[in-house]
């Protein structure tokens, strides 16, 4: 393995050492501005839970049509995600940021007034790409306009807005949910609320998110790299020096990225994603394994399927809203962890602490499952309960709380920032395009698989399935992963992982 260099001692040091400038705050605003896209993103995800069992009733869905009509939107997500890294290239950042707001400002009122089943898949498949693309624009966005010394911050800034969306969509769809007068068995979210059912208005309240979204992106200005790679060399010098600040020099930032640019075009032709590892490039299938690990640790099963859980140990099903709005806000909470050490101890200390937290909770829930029994369901005729004995319960609940911690305060954000960086400049939005693609099939097919494997099998091998790619992440993250702290973006061509010393830098391509 070659020698890692040591990163630049102007501009991103010397900032690290004196403290955030003044005039970094305009880059803290840039990025809030970007990570909007995060909160569409989070919120998306999680509207639809309030609204599903509603739509089931009103276009008579059967459980698979149902399941298909909540994860279909993850499908145009990928789609969304790897057209989303083209586009960028070719129009500029902003202008796809734009692009991805109307998208979903215009599928939320479609989604509210959807006369059928199959319309509103189309609607929600139209929402997706436009989450899609802002997932992939927010990070690569926010990496480009980011002082060095503090770029792992402001792109951890995406996961901070994902898990504010989620909450915020929670609870938007309980105020709503409990405005409406529903009568006899009726539920709350199918019952009429302003001349519309309480499900319509779920959707149609995120037309304010993407207004926003859209508004923003014609508002803040361009990828500097993007400007410079179109000739407009002084407005990208006036961009950097608002952000950098006077004790970083704007003028030689531009020579850099001037340089590889001027580099870039000699190796045009590597240009593409296309390599000698299965026909990617090694650094792009590093981005792909990253974004597929931090699905594949099951996450979105806490979120999605979480009532199996909390009825196992107790809870009643009524209470699915206060423990979810719980478990949300502990996501929140911990993500300012990731926020406060990313720039200090690194990435990649954070990835193997978190995917080390998260394997042995995932192992304590899956044992703990070994231990369940069924009585009958008191709500549901015919129908079984799973239950856990009261110690094993208080175990299952405390491990599972613990994964949420170790995943918000590192693979949840972390990932974000490193897909934002890690890539050459040449190919950061194709590649991130690709990542984020992986990231969205790897949500859907965890996403879909769960129910079949929880009813085959029960929780212990789901879960013992998801601690088994959480221990393999960790030596994934061991072996393959790039250190990226502190270094300029025109310096991770060409850099390899250091398995000695102090972590890494980006892997080749």
């Amino acid at each position: 393995m070659s020698h890692t260099p040591e990163p630049p001692q102007g501009g991103a040091a010397s900032a690290a050492q004196s403290g955030r400038h003044p005039h970094h705050n305009r880059a803290i605003a840039l990025a809030v501005a970007a990570a909007v896209g995060g909160f569409l993103f989070g919120f998306d995800s999680s509207v639809i839970n309030g609204a599903v069992d509603a739509i089931a009733v009103q276009f008579d869905l059967g459980d698979t049509l149902k399941g298909f009509a909540v994860a279909v939107a993850l499908l145009g997500c990928a789609f969304g995600a790897w057209a989303g890294g083209k586009l960028a290239d070719r129009w500029g950042r902003t202008r796809v940021m734009f692009l991805g707001a109307v998208l979903f400002f215009v599928s939320s009122i479609l989604s509210g007034i959807a006369f059928g089943v199959w319309d509103l898949i189309l609607w929600r498949v139209m929402a997706g790409i436009g989450i899609g693309i802002a997932s992939v624009i927010a990070p690569a966005y926010i990496a480009e306009i980011a002082p060095a010394a503090m770029r792992g911050r402001l792109g951890s800034l995406q996961q901070l807005a994902i898990t504010i969306g989620i909450f915020a969509a929670l609870l938007s769809d309980q105020i709503i949910a409990s405005s409406t007068s529903p009568t006899g068995d009726q539920l709350a979210a199918s019952a009429e609320l302003w001349g519309l059912e309480a499900w319509r208005w779920m959707f149609i309240v995120a037309v304010i998110p993407a207004a926003v979204y859209g508004i923003l992106a014609l508002m803040i200005p361009e990828s500097p790299r993007y400007l410079i790679s179109r000739g407009k060399r002084e407005e990208a010098k006036t961009v950097l020096a608002s952000v950098l600040g006077p004790d970083e020099d704007a003028e030689q930032r531009i020579s850099e990225i001037e340089r590889t640019i001027e580099a870039d075009k000699k190796l045009e032709q590597q240009a593409s994603l296309k390599g000698p590892r299965f026909g990617l490039l090694p650094v792009v299938w590093v981005g792909i394994l990253l974004s597929v690990f931090q699905q594949f640790v099951g996450i979105n099963v806490i979120f999605y399927y979480s009532n199996t859980l909390w009825q196992a140990v107790g809870f009643d099903e009524s209470d699915s809203f206060t423990i979810s709005t719980i478990t949300s806000v502990t996501n929140v909470a911990v993500t300012f962890i990731a926020i406060a050490l990313i720039d200090k101890i690194g990435r990649r200390p954070l990835l193997l602490i978190g995917s080390a937290g998260m394997a042995v909770c995932l192992g304590i829930m899956a044992i703990a499952f070994t231990q369940s029994y069924e009585i009958p369901d008191p709500d549901k005729v015919g129908e079984m309960l799973t239950q856990l004995p009261d110690a094993w319960g208080v175990t299952a609940l405390i491990a599972a709380n613990l994964f949420v911690v170790f995943f918000g305060a590192t693979w949840g954000p972390l990932v974000w920032v490193l897909l934002g960086e890690m890539f050459p400049n040449r190919i950061r939005a194709a590649a991130l395009g690709v990542a984020a693609a992986a990231q969205w099939i790897a949500n859907f097919a965890i996403t879909i698989s769960f129910p079949p494997l929880l009813g085959a099998f029960g929780a212990t091998i789901p879960y013992a399935m998801y601690a088994i790619f959480a221990a393999l992440s960790f030596f994934f993250v061991l072996g393959k992963v790039p250190e990226t702290k502190g270094r300029q973006l025109e310096d991770m061509e060409g850099l390899q992982v250091e398995r000695r010393g102090r972590g890494a830098a980006a892997q080749p391509s």
